[in-house]
């Protein structure tokens, strides 16, 4: 397991230091006794523990500069590791506290159809967003899991993505035009289950940190070598060019944890960039041609055609 080998590495490299330690004080008691003799005898001896000394010495070296950087890996993986525990509390408390409000207003007084109306579709909508949450920490366990090649299929990629921009929208309760769709139709052989999670997170991202208003435009396109392109465009910020690497690492999310306002875990980008390895496919970020904001590129293999 990769949290295995994460703890077992550093702890062998330390293991191997002390040992070259250990082998370089004996080594240079070794060379400070021939030394002493003054025994041309031993001058072979002495050039011999030299360069293994030497040797040793640039191991060691070598050794610390490792270690130093798997020590600031762990540094980094600790911090995105609170940030998320951080992230997911929040995401955890905020609907379970505002269900509980609205159960206890419910249960203490009457209110009329109406009030109970709007408190049944609140209450719908942060059990909505608790699903979405464990649905996504789901899918960055499952992320190791074999797929078998019968859940290979011929998949519709347009009316996937249609389907997927329709719940996002919906999610965020937002008007259908928010998603603006431009599509070539085709037909892809891969997992629908992974396919449906790569773009809802990444549609659901775009429509997340857009502009404001928010609009968001996702442009399908074939390619001439077998593939398929889709262009996943917002209006929001957008991204750094430094940081754009990072975003797709486990528990990443820019900014500080408690400061921000938008909600979310840093697996939703990891989850879809591994995904696509997964399926043979890459994603990329860049500008937009015009104006602020971010585009997500992903390239898929398996095109059949561009006509169903």
């Amino acid at each position: 397991m990769p949290s295995r080998r994460s703890i077992s590495t550093p702890i062998l490299l330390a293991i191997g230091m002390i040992a070259l330690l250990i082998v370089l004080t004996v080594g240079w008691v070794l060379m400070s006794v021939f030394s002493a003799m003054e025994d041309t005898s031993h001058s072979g001896w002495y050039w011999v523990l030299l360069s293994i000394g030497t040797t040793f010495i640039v191991l060691l070296l070598v050794g610390v500069v490792l270690y130093l950087i798997l020590s600031i890996k762990a540094i980094n993986l600790t911090r995105r590791q609170s940030n998320f525990i951080d992230s997911v509390t929040h995401e955890l408390k905020s609907p379970i506290a505002s269900m509980k409000l609205y159960l206890q207003t419910l249960d203490r007084r009457r209110v009329d159809e109406q009030v109970q109306a709007d408190f049944h579709r609140a209450m719908l909508e942060d059990i909505e967003r608790l699903d979405r949450l464990i649905n996504q920490m789901l899918d960055a366990g499952r992320l190791d899991a074999e797929r078998s090649r019968e859940e290979i299929e011929e998949i519709d990629l347009a009316g996937l993505l249609g389907d997927c921009a329709a719940a996002v929208a919906m999610n965020y309760r937002a008007p259908s035009d928010t998603v603006r769709l431009d599509m070539e139709k085709c037909v892809v052989r891969a997992n629908r289950m992974d396919l449906d999670v790569v773009f809802r997170n990444l549609i659901d991202n775009a429509v997340k940190y857009a502009g404001d208003p928010p609009r968001v435009e996702v442009v399908l396109l074939s390619n001439n070598n077998g593939k398929a392109l889709v262009r996943i465009t917002d209006n929001g910020p957008g991204i750094p060019k430094h940081l754009r690497r990072k975003i797709f690492g486990r528990f990443v999310r820019l900014g500080v944890e408690l400061e921000r306002e938008k909600p979310g875990t840093g697996l939703g980008l990891y989850i879809a960039r591994n995904l696509l390895r997964r399926l043979g496919g890459s994603i990329r970020v860049r500008d937009p041609e015009e104006g602020p904001g971010t585009v997500f590129e992903v390239l898929l293999p398996g095109m059949i055609n561009k006509h169903v």
